[in-house]
């Protein structure tokens, strides 16, 4: 017997500080560990220190002979040397056209379809402990005259995932107060979704892009007309809309060489010169200071006549989808972290399908358990 046993409220404070496999583990010690490990409190509490944790990087693509992949890499010093390839759940790798939408709090958000093709479908994964959820888009949803924008995440003050999914009508698209829009929001707590009837957004968007997910914010690409961009946020916390103030020279270019991402959990755009779609002679990286609108700091220049950034690692440097040129129509598009200040290239060793590259970065976390 134990002459000297250490009190639970210690043993809880170590817990605290393990990485999420070792948590997994330890929930078969005792049930007085798992009760522990599995409570809402102690989640969130871990979730607190998850800037002690790696973070990883999950890169998806499309095998020309095994269809979808998803490699996990940790973002760290041996970068290339610690890479995983996911198991993905079957609820998840039985949903078809799927398209990950973004990562918040360790937790992925993918969207497609039902195995019939009837049904949109979102699923939340956690890969760190190898959990998912499907939920069902409401029918209602469809009655929009645009494809529903998707955007998720994680309420810091709850720890509550959130998904929102976004449509708008018109009766004239000519004429700006005939837009409607219709926003739901899913909460994993409740398990519902309710009519988001207040707070909608006050400019007609005539396309909704892409959406990036920082800290607290959704971001999302839109297109207010041919030749001007807007961003358009959505507030996790408090569910509201706002736009975004961008500066003339990122509000005034044209929309389809104009792309938003995330750089070290804040916001940044890049743009694209010259008519080549989707790359241009050259990238323009741009990010948001500290959430300030209109306080935008340029990074870099990249030369990218056949190349084009699909993510950045944690400390800003691009990964870039490199096309080869007219005279190596054979060789597939390949993967590459690159260095803008040394122009030098670290390629993955994937190569795909044009474009079928997606980077998003992730912490591990208990959320889902």
């Amino acid at each position: 017997m134990c002459e000297y046993e250490i009190p639970f409220h210690i043993q809880e404070e170590i817990m605290k500080r393990l990485p999420v496999k070792s948590l997994i583990q330890f929930r078969s010690v005792s049930k007085a560990w798992k009760s522990l490990i599995d409570s809402s409190e102690f989640i969130a509490a871990h979730s607190l220190r998850c800037h002690t944790h790696p973070q990883h990087l999950l890169v998806s693509y499309e095998d020309p002979e095994e269809g979808i992949k998803y490699v996990s890499y940790i973002d760290g010093d041996t970068f290339r040397q610690q890479r995983s390839l996911l198991t993905v759940p079957v609820s998840i790798k039985e949903l078809k056209k799927l398209v990950v939408v973004g990562s918040s709090h360790g937790l992925l958000c993918l969207y497609g379809s039902d195995p019939d093709l009837t049904t949109k479908m979102v699923a939340l994964w956690n890969p760190s402990i190898r959990k998912s959820i499907v939920v069902a888009v409401p029918d209602q949803l469809s009655v929009g005259k645009s494809n529903p924008s998707v955007g998720f995440g994680v309420c810091s003050v709850t720890g509550d995932p959130k998904i929102v999914l976004i449509t708008q009508s018109w009766d004239d698209p000519n004429i700006e107060t005939s837009y409607r829009f219709k926003v739901l929001v899913y909460t994993l707590s409740s398990g519902k979704w309710r009519n988001l009837s207040t707070d909608l957004p006050a400019k007609p968007v005539r396309d909704w892009g892409p959406v990036v997910v920082t800290d607290r914010f959704i971001y999302s690409h839109s297109a207010g007309s041919s030749t001007h961009n807007m961003i358009m946020s959505f507030d996790v916390t408090n569910e509201t809309f706002e736009s975004v103030d961008l500066p003339d020279t990122l509000a005034r270019h044209h929309p389809v060489n104009f792309f938003i991402s995330k750089v070290r959990d804040s916001l940044a755009m890049f743009k694209y010169s010259g008519e080549i779609y989707p790359g241009g002679d050259i990238c323009t990286v741009w990010m948001m200071e500290h959430g300030v609108q209109k306080l935008f700091t340029k990074l870099f220049d990249i030369k990218t006549p056949h190349d084009f950034i699909v993510g950045f690692r944690k400390n800003g440097i691009p990964i870039i989808q490199v096309t080869y040129d007219d005279d190596d129509d054979d060789e597939p598009p390949r993967l590459v972290v690159f260095e803008p200040n040394s122009e030098h290239n670290n390629f993955l060793e994937i190569s795909v399908y044009p474009f079928s590259f997606n980077v998003n970065s992730y912490m591990e976390t208990l959320l889902l358990l």
